[in-house]
């Protein structure tokens, strides 16, 4: 069996074929490209139809590769962001980049019309700024005309979806991420909503990964040259998708997956909403099977790849190898942050707001680029033990492993100082595990695959493993000390 994976990350996409003989999935790519955002007249968004022009270009080389009997398609993203459709179908302009400073104090203003408790108490989603509520609010306090405009709201691997079938709705795992869903209630949270003055007319029917939306529409046939390709929403978050395909090897265990954002956590049967977690900041996003991932979002790789993009600007274009050469030939610890502080969440000029944190909390300032490259890395790992540990103080029991997925893995210096920082067994792998995930909700809605615990068999039977234990603990535990003094001194 064949089947097509559409996974859209913050910097590229590309397509993904898999195909199933019964027990292993074989994976090959048919297609990639940039899905960079632009900055346009100070406003950074999506270049939402050319992302679509790309999904189109996936589908026919696929089929043009000689894999015309694709029995299903399905498209995860990042989560949060989201489009507008006028009264007859058309896309109200360019969906905005998360990372836009539109939310910048949007938090603050939300907390001041229903409070922080009850924010948290309805939606069990942690408070980040970029969150669709806030996105919202801050086009209502703007005026932005194109809010009442809008007939339906969709979020962008649904937006995908209505323009390859002309059907509306939104896929529970990426309207989990919004802070705008009840999950004790199973719909939207309306009355929340209201208090802020934030339509919820305009939300379509919120439906469970796995549901078959629809096939292709005519216009899509005629152009591409296919037939009616049946396409199923997936775990629509990539994070939904790459947490399926985690094949784990220790009862109890969390999940790490690692791109440009890490999301840790654990799987649970429901949400888990107290003060506790409030306090802490970690989140109830929906998984396969309207089950939770209670997780920490952390501030990932994103911070590695925003320093390459600097210096790639300035002529001193870095390879992984050269880098991954660099960390290794650099002094261990000469610094520590906190890869979650609010310096950080902003693209552009990486590498001098690293130095600028590290001289303001009295740190040894790294110089070069393996140097600072290092000191991310390192205090990445730290911060994973930090989540770990919150978690542990949530669940009241201990947490023996962690399993890593994603692109990250194939970082293996950060694997090995993960291990070393937590403390604890870490399984690393698979690498293509948003595809992955993605390819095995398809499976089990075609009725190929029994359900989850068979989908992470198969995935245990065709992609290896790497297993890090922890070793020099010592010098770790010494840095983890370092950032948590520097986190209650408030010096950064």
């Amino acid at each position: 069996m064949k089947i097509l994976a559409f996974d859209y990350g913050a910097s590229s996409g590309r397509s993904i074929l898999g195909e199933f003989d019964g027990s292993k999935l074989v994976l090959r790519e048919t297609h990639r490209f940039g899905s960079d955002p632009v900055m346009m007249n100070g406003t950074f968004t999506w270049d939402f139809p050319r992302l679509f022009y790309e999904m189109k270009r996936g589908i026919v080389n696929t089929v043009n590769g000689g894999d015309r009997d694709i029995a299903s398609i399905g498209i995860d993203t990042w989560g949060v962001d989201f489009g507008l459709l006028s009264k007859n179908g058309k896309l109200l302009g360019n969906p905005v980049h998360y990372r836009d400073a539109r939310t910048d104090g949007m938090i603050e203003r939300a907390c001041e019309i229903v409070p922080a408790k009850d924010i948290y108490k309805t939606t069990g989603i942690a408070f980040q700024k970029f969150n669709t509520l806030y996105q919202l609010l801050a086009m209502k306090c703007e005026n932005d005309p194109v809010l009442e405009m809008a007939d339906t709201f969709l979020f962008i691997p649904d937006l995908f979806n209505y323009f390859l079938t002309g059907k509306k709705y939104c896929e529970y795992t990426i309207t989990s991420t919004s802070q705008m869903y009840d999950p004790r209630k199973g719909d939207w949270a309306r009355g929340m909503l209201k208090k802020l003055g934030i339509r919820s007319d305009f939300l379509p029917e919120v439906i469970p990964a796995g549901t078959k939306i629809g096939g292709l529409t005519k216009e899509i046939q005629e152009e591409l040259g296919v037939g009616e390709i049946p396409v199923i929403a997936v775990a629509e978050h990539d994070t939904g998708s790459a947490v399926m395909s985690v094949p784990y090897v220790e009862k109890g265990a969390a999940f790490l997956s690692s791109g440009t954002w890490s999301l840790l956590g654990i799987e649970l049967d429901k949400p888990l909403i107290n003060e506790t977690v409030r306090k802490l900041n970690y989140t109830n996003e929906g998984g396969y099977g309207n089950n939770v991932r209670l997780l920490k979002n952390i501030m990932g790789l994103w911070i590695n790849n925003e320093c390459m993009r600097d210096w790639e600007k300035k002529g001193e274009k870095i390879s992984y190898a050269e880098m991954n050469a660099g960390v290794e030939a650099a002094d261990p610890f000469i610094a520590v942050i906190d890869v979650d502080h609010p310096d950080f969440f902003d693209p552009f000029n990486m590498p001098e707001k690293i130095r600028d944190y590290c001289r303001r909390t009295g740190q040894r300032v790294p110089e070069t680029k393996g140097e600072i490259i290092r000191v991310v890395e390192e205090s990445l790992a730290l911060k994973y033990r930090q989540c770990i540990e919150g978690l542990e103080e949530i669940i009241g029991k201990p947490v023996p492993a962690l399993n890593i997925v994603g692109g990250g893995t194939k970082n293996t210096i950060l694997s090995r100082f993960t291990a070393n920082a937590i403390g604890r067994t870490v399984y690393a792998g698979p690498v293509e595990a948003t595809a992955i995930g993605n390819l095995c909700c398809q499976l089990i809605a075609l009725g190929e695959v029994s359900g989850i615990d068979q989908a992470r068999e198969v995935v245990r039977n065709s992609f290896p493993i790497e297993i890090y234990q922890p070793e020099d603990t010592g010098r770790w535990e010494e840095a983890y000390g370092k950032l948590l003094k520097i986190q209650a001194d408030g010096r950064a």
